[in-house]
């Protein structure tokens, strides 16, 4: 049997010390596609989310 702190969890499951994540999770390879990149519009603002070169995430304004 594993241990607790081995598990994998999945949606609305309880995570390491009983912190809920109650949401939807997305691989961002899906959401950024073959560009690394996506517009957000947002309260009538444009917002960029691209993946760097090094692989990080960046959301600019």
């Amino acid at each position: 049997m594993q241990s607790s702190s081995m598990k994998k969890y999945t949606l609305n499951q309880y995570l390491k010390n009983d912190i809920r994540f109650q949401g939807e999770r997305i691989m961002s390879s899906q959401l950024l596609g073959e560009r690394g990149e996506l517009i957000i519009e947002h309260h009538g603002r444009e917002y960029r989310l691209r993946r760097t070169q090094s692989g990080k995430l960046i959301l600019t304004a």
